[in-house]
C-alpha cells in the first residue's frame, strides 16, 4: 500500500489539490479549481465579490466549502485512491477570517453525506461574507492598535510585524465597531485555513503559529496569544479564537462526511492547515536558515527560514512561525515586475531579449548611477507618494537605466533584509522574471551568493502535503527529519545554477551604501 498524503491550498482565485507518494518521492496527482470559472453563482472576479467601495475585499467563506466538495468528487472522478490517503493538511490566503455563531459546533461535529457542505453550514455564520488579504479599508483601526501597543517598533516585536490594513486583527476590530451585534453574536473566529481544517475534522481546528502570526494577535516569540493585543483589538476576543498550534498537528480522524461521501480512508488523519506563504517555505525545501526564496512577480517577494526570532523594528518586514519549527521571514516590494516593465515601455524596448543586450553595454554598478523606481506607492520602504528618482543617472541613457532597475531592486532586498541577520548561501529564484538570466546574474552579484532556478506550481499545496506527510510521521512515534522529508519534491532546475562575480561583488558592496544614501535623501525629500 502507497503511502499517499493529500494537500490542498485555498488561495485567493482557486482551490488546488496534491497528492504526493512518499515511497516513490512523486506527486502522484494535481488539481485546480478556479473559483470564478468552476462556481459562477458565487459571482466573484478573480475570486473576490464585486463592492463599491474599492478598499473592501471580501469573499464568500460557502465558496470555499462548495470548492471542496467539488475537488473531492474531482478526485473520486479521477480516480485519485482515497482510500489510501494516510492525512491531509492544507494551506489558505493568509489573513482572511471566517465568523461563526454558536451553531458551528453542532453542524461540524453531524456533517450529513446526503447534503452538500453548503447545506450542511446554513445558518452557522456570524457574519456572511470574509474580508481577505486584498482588503484595505482598515487604515483607521491599524492606527489604533498600533497606538494602544506603543507604536510600530513594540508592535513588531511583540506580534511579528506592525498592524497592516490586511492583517486579521484590524479586520476584527472593523467588525466589533462597525457591527457590534453580528460580533457580539460570534462564537468562534476562524482564519481560511482553520475553516477549511474544521470541515475536514468535523471540529473546530486550531489555528497554526504561521498564520496566527498574521494576524497582529500572537505573541510571536512565545507562540501564544498576546494579552495586550487582544485587548487593543476588540472585546471578548479570546473566547471566540480556538488555541494555537503546530502547523500540521494532528486534529484527530477525518470527518466520516468524507469517508462516507468520498470513499475517504476512514483512518485519515486531519491535521492542522497554515498560511500559504509558510506552506510555500516547505514546498520550495527552504528548511535551514540561510536558504532564501525570491519570486520575481508583480510584487517581488523576499522570504526564508531563521532559527531564532528576529523582527523588523521600522515595521516594514514579516515574521511569521514555520512549518518547520522555528521562523519564515517575508517582505514584500510592490514595485516588481510593474517596475520593470514600465522601463521597457518608457523607452520603447520590444522584449526582454532587447532589455538584455542593452543591460550588457553598461558595466556592474553602472558608474554609481542609482534609480529609484516607485512607479507605485511602496511597501518596502514606506512610500505613499509614489515617483521615480534619479541620482548620477541620466534618464536619457537608455542601457543604463535597463541596468539601474535590476540594480535598485536588487540593493533594496539587499539593503532591506539586513534586519533578519540572515546571509543567504543560496536563493532559489521562482516567478515570471526567473528567466532572465541577466536578472540573476545581478542578484547573484549583489547577494554574492549562488542563484537555482526553481520551479513553484503549486509550491503551497506541495508544501501542505509535505506537512501532512510529517504530521502522520510524528503521530506514528518517529522523528522525520524535515530535510529527508522535502528530499526529492523540492530541487532546482537542472544546469539552472548562476554563481556571483567576486569583482562585481565588491563593486555591490560599496554601491549599497550610496544606494541605501540616496533612499533615504529621496524619503525626505517626500
Amino acid at each position: 500500500m502507497a503511502k499517499l498524503f493529500l494537500g490542498l491550498d485555498s488561495s485567493t482565485q482557486s482551490l488546488s489539490a496534491v497528492v504526493i507518494d512518499l515511497d516513490t518521492r512523486k506527486v502522484v496527482y494535481e488539481k485546480s479549481l478556479n473559483f470564478d470559472r468552476a462556481l459562477p453563482q458565487y459571482k466573484t472576479q478573480n475570486g473576490v465579490l464585486p463592492n463599491r467601495d474599492p478598499l473592501v475585499k471580501h469573499s464568500s467563506p460557502l465558496l470555499w466549502a462548495d470548492a471542496l466538495d467539488l475537488i473531492f468528487a474531482e478526485m473520486k472522478k479521477d480516480s485519485v485512491a482515497l482510500g489510501e490517503i494516510l492525512a491531509i493538511s492544507g494551506s489558505g490566503q493568509q489573513h482572511g477570517s471566517v465568523y461563526f455563531n454558536e451553531r458551528i459546533d453542532a453542524a461540524l461535529a453531524n456533517l450529513d453525506p446526503q447534503k452538500t457542505l453548503v447545506e450542511n453550514l446554513r445558518g452557522v455564520f456570524a457574519r456572511k461574507t470574509s474580508p481577505i488579504w486584498m482588503d484595505s479599508s482598515t487604515a483607521a483601526e491599524c492606527a489604533e492598535i498600533r497606538k494602544k501597543l506603543g507604536g510600530i517598533k513594540y508592535t513588531a516585536s511583540r506580534t511579528g510585524s506592525d498592524t497592516f490594513e490586511r492583517f486579521t486583527g484590524p479586520q476584527i476590530r472593523k467588525f466589533a465597531k462597525t457591527e457590534p451585534k453580528a460580533y457580539a453574536k460570534t462564537a468562534h473566529i476562524a482564519l481560511v485555513s482553520s475553516f477549511m481544517a474544521s470541515l475536514l475534522a468535523g471540529k473546530i481546528a486550531p489555528i497554526d503559529f504561521g498564520d496566527g502570526a498574521g494576524m497582529n494577535l500572537m505573541d510571536i516569540h512565545r507562540k501564544v496569544w498576546d494579552t495586550d493585543a487582544l485587548k487593543a483589538t476588540a472585546p471578548n476576543l479570546k473566547k471566540k479564537l480556538p488555541p494555537l498550534a503546530a502547523s500540521g498537528k494532528v486534529i484527530g480522524p477525518v470527518s466520516a462526511y468524507f469517508v462516507n461521501k468520498y470513499g475517504l480512508n476512514p483512518a485519515a488523519l486531519a491535521t492542522a492547515w497554515t498560511g500559504d506563504n509558510p506552506a510555500s517555505v516547505i514546498g520550495l525545501g527552504l528548511i535551514k536558515p540561510g536558504q532564501v526564496a525570491i519570486s520575481l512577480g508583480t510584487s517581488d517577494t523576499f522570504f526564508g527560514s531563521m532559527e531564532k526570532c528576529q523582527t523588523d523594528e521600522n515595521g516594514e518586514g514579516h515574521v511569521f512561525g514555520s512549518p518547520t519549527g522555528g521562523y519564515m521571514t517575508l517582505i514584500c516590494f510592490k514595485n516588481g515586475s510593474l517596475a520593470r516593465e514600465k522601463i521597457r515601455e518608457l523607452y520603447g524596448i520590444a522584449g526582454w531579449k532587447q532589455f538584455g543586450e542593452l543591460l550588457k553595454q553598461t558595466k556592474p554598478g553602472n558608474d554609481g548611477g542609482i534609480l529609484l523606481p516607485w512607479f507605485e506607492a511602496e511597501i518596502v520602504p514606506r512610500v505613499n507618494q509614489p515617483g521615480v528618482h534619479r541620482f548620477d543617472l541620466d534618464e536619457k541613457n537608455v542601457a543604463a537605466n535597463c541596468r539601474a532597475i535590476f540594480e535598485a531592486q536588487m540593493l533594496s532586498m539587499r539593503l532591506h533584509s539586513q534586519w533578519m541577520n540572515v546571509s543567504p548561501k543560496k536563493i532559489y529564484a521562482t516567478g515570471g522574471a526567473a528567466n532572465d538570466r541577466a536578472l540573476l546574474q545581478v542578484l547573484a552579484d549583489v547577494m554574492n551568493c549562488r542563484v537555482l532556478r526553481i520551479e513553484v506550481s503549486k509550491s503551497a499545496a506541495l508544501g501542505a502535503a509535505l506537512q501532512a506527510a510529517h504530521g502522520w510521521l510524528v503521530e506514528s512515534g518517529a522523528q522525520p527529519k524535515w530535510e529527508k522529508l522535502v528530499a526529492g519534491f523540492c530541487n532546482p532546475i537542472p544546469n539552472s545554477e548562476i554563481r556571483p562575480d567576486k569583482k562585481s561583488a565588491r563593486i555591490y558592496d560599496q554601491l549599497v551604501e550610496k544606494y541605501a544614501a540616496c533612499e533615504r535623501e529621496a524619503l525626505e525629500s517626500i
